[in-house]
């Protein structure tokens, strides 16, 4: 009975680590690709061939805010599957944590379209995107810095909504828990 119990573990491990990586690469491609778009005359991956230091340094810091912001709810979503739940409670659990991957998402993208904006009217005179493009390495970590910051406060926030959505707090609603 030991082997089999680690064996089940080590199998639910797996799968936790495979649900884990396809989410947080999904997230990092969808954040990148809305990126992409509010980031009109600007073709990042161009300037990436180019070896432009700045915009991969922006690049980096969406991707860190990005799984920063995500990571509770990529863990929250993955140890479903260690929650003893039976098969359609962990369905369930698996479509709330799903909701809120989604909404983690979006407030993730829309906290990086805000400090953007804010960024933007806050340093008049400056014309971010165009300073990157220009491969300004300076405007590229001070809009890092904003970013990763924004992402830790951001992060409070999406955690907060998981945790009021949570499979738990549901399955208590309904008369599961």
């Amino acid at each position: 009975m030991g082997i089999e119990n680690i064996l089940l573990g080590l199998g639910i491990a797996i799968i936790q680590l495979i649900v884990g990586l396809a989410l947080a690469m999904g997230s990092v491609y969808l954040g990148l690709k809305m990126f992409d778009r509010l980031t009109e005359g600007t073709n990042e991956m161009a300037e990436l061939k180019k070896g432009n230091v700045a915009i991969a340094i922006l690049l980096g810091a969406i991707i860190l805010s990005i799984a920063n912001i995500m990571e509770g709810g990529v863990s929250g979503l993955t140890g479903v599957f260690n929650s003893g739940l039976s098969y359609l409670e962990t369905v369930a659990a698996l479509f709330i944590g799903l909701v809120n991957l989604a909404i983690g998402v979006v407030f993730s993208i829309f906290s990086i379209y805000i400090a953007v904006n804010m960024l933007d009217k806050i340093t008049v005179g400056i014309d971010e995107f165009k300073e990157l493009r220009k491969g300004n390495v300076a405007v590229a970590i001070m809009m890092a810095a904003v970013l990763i910051a924004v992402s830790f406060v951001i992060r409070g926030a999406v955690a907060g909504i998981s945790n009021a959505v949570s499979p738990q707090s549901v399955a208590a609603a309904i008369g599961w828990a």
